[in-house]
């Protein structure tokens, strides 16, 4: 009986040990999906568009072809928003859930690729660095399909390792690789390719060693991923014909051959080091170090993966920021990598050995004798120093808008003085315990900091504050609830928006002399004096006017 007991203690032990990372993750990463000012309103374009979509499904009911005419992306997203809005019912906050959730298990995988390639240090550590990456984080926040691409992405790339480590269970681990790039086709339509080709160098090159393009439950699991977008096209060819294959070529030979943004083919480099600063130049460090010291059997995954994919956006014609938020773990595991041998200079004075050719200078380790650990710490406390001055003067003497950014300096400011503090209560008042952990958390602090503070005060969450805030009003609401709305012209986004905070969809005419009397129009604010009809001013909202055509 004591036996089974003690087996049984043993057992627990584990499972919470186990857990441990997964709910310090999880507590880590929380605040920072949710701290909001109160207040909620979509980021027009992408999200509001999304959103609106979906909505337009869930209010018709038709979750197969609810367009006029045929649709140029797979419905994935649609469908994943508008169940989150049967759920929880229809709020932008609801729309917003599914990239929430995608984004809480996306650092838990990436914690066990790191942990697979890395270790569970840098495992731990490299999944800690993604959530507090901005766009990352941003991102997490949108009701976008991105972040549950790439969490279908990180799914693939673990059971292809999972497949190799555990060769018992390589049909199974192969399999949920192959669904999860199918359902990817369903979430992103022919992005999915991308990541798909990045993967070729360690399915080709590595294939003696893994096996897995000759493994018939890879190709099993892709084709039954692909089952619900079959059905969904085949519905939907019944409804609008051929149009509805021409619309998804369409679209991605159309992103392939324009460049409408004007984006050079360094746009992803210059964009990804401002939007994960300052993980990408660990991130650079960690690819210095591991192209020159080889992480055993993944390397092909932990480096060439993202460089493949990096020159296929690079290559791309059409260049977003958010094509690229696939490279973000990435930058993450790469970055665990440079902070970590960094932390080792730290804690020992010595920098860790690599592999030298003969007659060749270490060019890393001639930076660690210059003891890269001490000048980072105080270059980045003054930097902090800085940052609380100029905020504090703002908070003083700036205006409302701009106190609000301010607020953000002196978080990160005042977390950036832990650097130079740690370093030296260790070197300078002989205090050990203070070991490479507490530096390294000195690093994640200032960022985490800040980002919680964007959060608390609406940066990464209300987006359209003014215009959500207009439709709100009782007044207004009562007559948008009930009444259509016409509009001769209005910008792209802001109809975006209106598509999906109004029941009733505003509707475009040719010109003011086709509404109806006693209706309700969205003109521009300059429009007003100048309009051949009589009409009554409702209220104003940026340049738009709510009028009442009068008869």
């Amino acid at each position: 009986m004591l036996y089974k007991l003690h087996f049984l203690q043993r057992i627990w032990r584990h499972h919470i040990v186990g857990s441990l990372p997964y709910l310090s993750l999880l507590i880590w990463i929380l605040p920072l999906l949710l701290f909001t000012s109160g207040h909620n309103s979509l980021m027009a374009h992408d999200e509001a568009l999304y959103a609106s979509r979906a909505r337009l499904m869930f209010d018709s009911g038709n979750w197969i072809t609810p367009w006029e005419k045929a649709h140029h992306k797979t419905p994935g997203p649609y469908w994943i928003i508008a169940s989150f809005y049967k759920l929880f019912g229809m709020s932008d906050t609801s729309a917003r859930i599914p990239s929430m959730i995608a984004s809480i298990f996306s650092l838990w995988l990436v914690y066990e690729i790191g942990k697979s390639m890395l270790g569970k240090k840098l495992g731990w550590l490299a999944a800690a660095i993604l959530s507090v990456e901005f766009f990352w984080l941003q991102y997490s926040r949108l009701s976008t399909p991105d972040v549950p691409m790439v969490l279908l992405v990180l799914l693939a790339i673990l059971s292809l390792i999972k497949a190799e480590s555990y060769p018992q269970y390589r049909y199974f681990w192969s399999f949920i690789a192959g669904l999860s790039l199918g359902l990817g086709f369903l979430i992103r339509s022919f992005m999915i390719f991308l990541p798909i080709i990045a993967l070729f160098p360690y399915l080709i090159w590595e294939h003696r060693r893994h096996h897995h393009l000759t493994n018939p439950f890879l190709y099993l699991g892709f084709f039954v991923g692909l089952i619900p977008t079959c059905v969904w096209l085949w519905l939907s060819w019944l409804h609008y014909g051929n149009h509805s294959f021409e619309e998804l070529l369409k679209f991605v030979v159309q992103l392939g051959s324009e460049n409408n943004y004007r984006n050079d083919r360094l746009f992803y480099l210059w964009n990804i080091l401002l939007k994960a600063f300052p993980w990408a130049f660990f991130g650079l460090l960690g690819l210095f170090l591991t192209v020159r010291h080889p992480i055993l059997r993944y390397q092909l995954i932990l480096v060439g993966f993202p460089l493949v994919l990096f020159c296929e956006l690079s290559f791309f014609s059409t260049r977003l920021p958010h094509y690229s938020l696939s490279l973000y773990p990435f930058v993450a595991l790469l970055a665990s990598v440079g902070l970590n041998w960094l932390g080792s200079i730290y804690e020992t004075g010595i920098t860790p050995q690599l592999p030298l050719e003969k007659g060749k200078i270490n060019i890393l380790r001639l930076f660690a004798k210059k003891n890269l650990p001490r000048n980072l710490s105080y270059g980045f406390g003054g930097f902090g120093i800085l940052l609380v001055i100029v905020s504090i003067g703002v908070l003083s003497w700036g205006s409302f808008d701009i106190r609000k950014y301010a607020s953000i300096g002196l978080a990160m400011g005042l977390g950036w003085l832990i650097l130079p503090v740690v370093w030296i209560s260790r070197y300078h008042f002989g205090k050990k315990f203070l070991t490479a952990r507490y530096w390294i958390a000195g690093w994640l602090i200032p960022c985490w900091l800040a980002l919680a503070m964007a959060g608390s005060i609406g940066l990464l969450s209300d987006y359209n504050p003014i215009l959500k805030s207009f439709l709100q009003q009782s007044a207004i609401a009562s007559i948008l609830q009930s009444h259509p709305t016409y509009y001769v012209q209005i910008d792209p986004k802001t109809q975006v928006l209106l598509n999906f905070y109004l029941s009733i969809h505003p509707q475009r005419v040719g010109s003011i002399s086709q509404i109806p009397a006693l209706s309700y129009a969205w003109i521009y604010t300059e429009q007003s004096p100048k309009l051949p009809r009589p009409h009554r001013i409702l209220g104003t909202v940026k340049e738009y006017q709510l009028i009442q055509v009068l008869p």
